[in-house]
């Protein structure tokens, strides 16, 4: 079986903490890129001042509270800027982003960067975003059947992974994300000898079949709500 080698990085994690789930309307309040090679790995984050009251069932679960963050964090035009500088710099580069959930991530900053004024990453890179390697997507297309909640906390569960720190803090998530990542290719050894470009459209469909799967149940079970979007690795911009 042949190594096409990315598994040896440079790989690009990203992940944020935000005010809420909505990825249209919610904003960043932390940010954090793991850049992780075979030898190395570069942590950045960023604290934002989103501009608006963080709920507090969203402090409750990363921790910032508005007082905190008007304290503390950085104007989120400039924070933001930052941001896509660094995903873009890497995205030239031809650098993978790994994201758990990467659509939830990537249409919100994509969103923010929009609600700013500022270039979205399609728009600086010229073209969509992509390689981008989501393990959740990669557990859902590898281990189909397997029952029981998907968040990356049970992930680190199934697959060991332990590490500094507690879950939802943006830098905290990144690197248990790339350790999720080692994890699966280790038990999916297959995925080594598939080019990224490859990958990438693989995750599209797979992303695309769970989400029509899923809405159907849901519409089995008469639940409302929209579902999931069969989008990934970013949901399309909506008009207005």
């Amino acid at each position: 079986m042949a190594d096409t080698g990315w598994t040896g990085g440079p790989l690009l994690g990203f992940d944020t903490e935000t005010t809420g789930v909505d990825v249209r309307t919610d904003r960043i309040v932390t940010a954090a890129v793991v850049v992780r090679t075979a030898t190395t790995t570069e942590v950045r984050t960023w604290l934002v001042d989103p501009g608006v009251e963080i709920p507090a069932e969203a402090a409750a679960i990363h921790g910032v509270t508005t007082e905190h963050a008007r304290a503390h964090g950085r104007a989120p035009r400039e924070a933001l800027a930052e941001i896509a500088d660094v995903l873009t710099e890497h995205g030239r580069a031809g650098v993978p982003v790994v994201a758990y959930n990467a659509s939830f991530d990537l249409t919100l900053l994509d969103a923010e960067l929009a609600r700013h004024g500022l270039p979205t990453l399609p728009e600086r890179l010229g073209r969509p975003v992509a390689p981008v390697l989501d393990p959740l997507v990669i557990d859902r297309w590898q281990d189909r059947y397997r029952r029981g909640k998907r968040r990356l906390g049970d992930l680190c569960d199934l697959y060991g992974i332990t590490g500094e720190g507690e879950l939802h803090s943006a830098d905290v998530d990144v690197l248990a994300t790339l350790d999720v990542l080692d994890a699966q290719v280790l038990r999916y050894p297959e995925l080594r000898s598939v080019a990224l470009d490859a990958l990438h459209s693989a995750q599209r469909d797979a992303h695309r079949s769970w989400a029509e799967n899923f809405n159907a149940w849901r519409q089995r079970e008469g639940l409302p709500g929209p579902g999931a979007s069969t989008s990934w690795p970013v949901e399309p911009r909506q008009a207005g």
